[in-house]
């Protein structure tokens, strides 16, 4: 008796993370969306896949440490790590919310070597 041959796509063979780290993406868009109570930082693709996607709370923090600045800067260079990784130069960054840790967020992407082609505030009008 013969074995089963093996899905291309199944998890068992490991065939998923081998193509998912052969990626080359090199323009995306980093969503920023901060609350009082967590930051949370989405990369995706320009066509709008989604290819990592920490918060503060992913990153170790608990209880209202989440809502700090260091903690946003913390989500956004985990973030960037990985997609860096994937050879990622150009990014557009939207940020909603308000307050010191969306500066520190932006300050973070600034510093991590990526070139940012623009920075647009997508926050909801209180209105």
């Amino acid at each position: 008796m013969s074995k089963p041959v093996p899905k291309v796509g199944s998890r068992r063979n490991g065939r998923i993370s081998a193509l998912k780290s052969a990626r080359r993406i090199p323009k995306g868009v980093i969503h920023v969306q901060e609350s009082f109570k967590n930051t949370i930082v989405t990369v995706t693709d320009v066509r709008g896949q989604v290819i990592s996607w920490p918060s503060a709370g992913t990153c170790g923090f608990k209880g209202t440490k989440r809502g700090t600045p260091f903690a946003a800067q913390t989500a956004a260079r985990n973030a960037i790590r990985v997609v860096v990784d994937q050879g990622m130069q150009r990014v557009e960054v939207m940020i909603k919310g308000s307050g010191l840790r969306r500066d520190a967020t932006l300050r973070a992407i600034r510093r991590s070597g990526i070139l940012l082609s623009f920075v647009r505030d997508v926050t909801p009008d209180a209105t």
